[in-house]
C-alpha cells in the first residue's frame, strides 16, 4: 500500500529517473513517486536512504501533477554523500511534502524582486518557474542571483533562457572569476539592489540565502526603496531534522522553521532578531 501524502512518517518509494552534476558539490536529482506530492513553492522534503539515515531537503521545482520531484543536494554530511553514489534506478524514500511554502495569489499582478545567494536558488526555483511561466498571472520579474565563483553558479542555461523572456530580468553576481569565463557583474549579490526602480507599494521581495546576506539585502532595501517589511518574504534555510516539529533542532523561540517556515513575512520575524543571523 502506497503512503499517503500526510503521512507524516511513512516514505513513499522514489525512483532515481535522472541524475545531473551541476558543481563539484551540487547535483541535481529527479525521481518518480508512487504518487505527486502537491506541494508548494518553497516546500521541502525528507529524503530517507534505507538504513542510512534521512535529510531534509528543498523541493526545487515549481508545483505540478506528476508522480516526480525534482531536488538538488550538496554533499555535506554522511547522508547526502552516500546520496551523491546513487545512480538512475536507486530508490530512496520521500517524506512531505512540509513546511509553510509560498502563497502564489500573494505575487499575482505585482512586481516581484527574488534574491538568491548561493544555494538559495534551489528552493527559490520552485517559486520561479511557475512565475516565469504564467506572464500573465504576475507582474514584471527581477532575480538577482549570488555564487562565489562562475563554477558555482546554479542552473546557467534556464537563468540564460529566463533572461531572454519579456518582463524577466536576471542579474547574475559572482564574488571573484577565478579566471574563468563570466559576463555577469563581479561583487556581491547586494550590489545591484540599490540601482533597481521599484514601486514600493505594487513590489514584493523574496529572500533566501547564507544568513550573512539577510542583514545587508534588507539594509538595501531600506535604504533606497522603503519596501514595507510585510512585503518581503524569507526562506530560511535551516537544518531541519525530523520535519514535523518533533525535534526542536529548527527551533526560534516558540516558532518551527519545518512547520511556521522554511518561510517567513519579514514583518513576522521582527521579535526574533536570531533568526536571520
Amino acid at each position: 500500500m502506497s503512503a499517503q501524502p500526510t503521512d507524516l512518517y511513512r516514505p513513499q518509494v522514489a525512483r532515481i529517473a535522472e541524475v545531473r552534476e551541476l558543481t563539484t558539490r551540487e547535483k541535481y536529482f529527479r525521481l518518480e513517486l508512487e504518487q505527486p506530492l502537491k506541494h508548494k513553492p518553497g516546500q521541502f522534503v525528507m529524503v530517507s536512504l534505507f538504513g542510512i539515515g534521512e535529510c531534509a531537503i528543498s523541493i526545487t521545482c515549481g508545483p505540478h501533477a506528476r508522480p516526480e520531484v525534482e531536488l538538488v543536494i550538496r554533499r555535506a554530511g554522511n547522508v547526502t554523500g552516500v546520496i551523491h553514489g546513487y545512480n538512475v534506478g536507486d530508490v530512496v524514500g520521500i517524506r512531505g511534502p512540509f513546511g509553510n511554502g509560498f502563497d502564489l495569489d500573494r505575487f499575482a499582478r505585482r512586481e516581484l524582486v527574488v534574491v538568491a545567494g548561493g544555494l538559495g536558488l534551489v528552493p527559490l526555483r520552485s517559486l520561479l518557474q511557475p512565475v516565469v511561466a504564467d506572464r500573465l498571472r504576475f507582474g514584471s520579474l527581477t532575480l538577482v542571483t549570488g555564487a562565489r565563483t562562475p563554477a558555482e553558479t546554479l542552473f546557467r542555461d534556464e537563468l540564460t533562457a529566463w533572461s531572454k523572456i519579456d518582463g524577466v530580468t536576471v542579474i547574475e553576481t559572482v564574488d571573484r572569476t577565478e579566471h574563468q569565463p563570466w559576463n555577469g557583474r563581479v561583487g556581491l549579490v547586494t550590489g545591484p539592489i540599490g540601482e533597481l526602480t521599484l514601486d514600493p507599494a505594487n513590489t514584493r521581495v523574496v529572500l533566501c540565502g547564507p544568513p550573512v546576506m539577510y542583514k545587508f539585502v534588507l539594509l538595501e532595501l531600506a535604504q533606497h526603496h522603503a519596501i514595507p517589511a510585510q512585503h518581503i518574504y524569507v526562506d530560511l534555510e535551516r537544518r531541519m531534522r525530523c520535519g514535523v516539529g518533533k525535534c526542536g533542532h529548527c527551533q526560534i523561540n516558540e516558532l518551527y522553521c519545518c512547520q511556521d517556515g522554511p518561510v517567513f513575512r519579514y514583518a513576522d520575524l521582527a521579535n526574533y532578531p536570531e533568526a536571520l543571523s
